[in-house]
């Protein structure tokens, strides 16, 4: 094996969940092309099958569309703008909630976007909705991160060039930005960026209160998930039980504590702002996020 192939396999086996993201959309976006210069068809044809179609009766007869379309893009500068935002959101997200937590937040935010995009597009009359087309995208993910980020810690200061904004503004500015979209060219996809901004609130508003309304869908993910693991043929001879600790066994309680010192770094973020952090609590967040 060359220095160089080991080199890149090493890097892929070190990239974070949402750098693997980014990197099977690059795949999808290139494995279009790929068919393209293969079939010698349209480009806008290569991936119809990853599409989410705006009639619910195409959609029933391909169902997997609801999440695959959050990873087809045609356009290089779609794909670039989506990616480079999800790689910068997501740097804060995994730094500051673990990365089940992100993860369920990302995908909800993708359905949440599909889901509405169908259920407006087979409401209203169908003389408003010729120009839309199929949707394809991550815009519901990425919108759903940015507007947790902006509604769990809204007085959080962030830097635009010299000048210093908080998270509110810029979460004020997309909804602004998706709403007047809604007039132009790429209804659809706005509609889908509504979506995953609803999401998005909601997730960060509810688990403000105290309740995390994606464990569900993270239980979910977790079975389909293990369907895929290989079993083990070991048997487990001699199995040791912990005792409890304060009614829970050492590893639960141990998890349930770290997440309540997280809560409560989170808490004084969004309270006074990142910057208020001793080191000792940053060195925490960060080791945090690479669970």
């Amino acid at each position: 094996m060359s220095s160089l192939t080991y080199d890149i396999k090493d890097k892929l086996k070190h990239l974070n969940v949402f750098e693997k993201i980014i990197a099977v959309n690059i795949m999808v976006f290139f494995l279009g092309w790929l068919i393209k210069a293969i079939q010698k068809i349209p480009r806008e044809k290569t991936l119809t099958w990853f599409e989410l179609p705006k009639d619910f009766y195409d959609f029933i007869l391909k169902p997997w569309s609801i999440f695959t379309y959050g990873f087809t893009h045609y356009d290089f500068f779609h794909l670039l703008f989506n990616l480079v935002i999800l790689y910068f959101v997501s740097r804060s997200m995994v730094n500051l909630f673990p990365s089940k937590q992100s993860l369920n937040i990302y995908f909800l935010g993708i359905l949440s976007g599909g889901f509405l995009y169908l259920l407006v597009y087979n409401l209203i009359p169908e003389s408003m909705s010729l120009r839309v087309g199929p949707l394809v995208g991550a815009s519901a993910g990425v919108n759903a991160l940015l507007i947790f980020l902006c509604a769990y810690m809204p007085n959080r200061e962030t830097r635009f060039f010299a000048i210093k904004i908080k998270l509110w503004h810029i979460g004020l500015a997309i909804i602004v930005i998706d709403f007047v979209g809604l007039f132009g060219i790429n209804q659809g996809g706005k509609v889908a960026h509504f979506g995953g901004s609803i999401l998005g609130y909601l997730y960060a508003t509810q688990l403000l209160k105290g309740t995390d309304i994606g464990i569900g869908f993270g239980r979910f993910t977790d079975s389909i998930v293990n369907l895929f693991k290989p079993k083990s043929t070991l048997k487990t001879v001699h199995k040791n039980k912990k005792k409890p600790f304060a009614g829970h066994n050492k590893n639960s309680f141990n998890e349930f504590n770290n997440q309540k010192k997280i809560d409560l770094i989170l808490d004084k973020i969004s309270k006074s702002g990142y910057e208020s952090l001793t080191s000792e609590e940053k060195a925490f967040l960060f080791n945090a996020g690479k669970d």
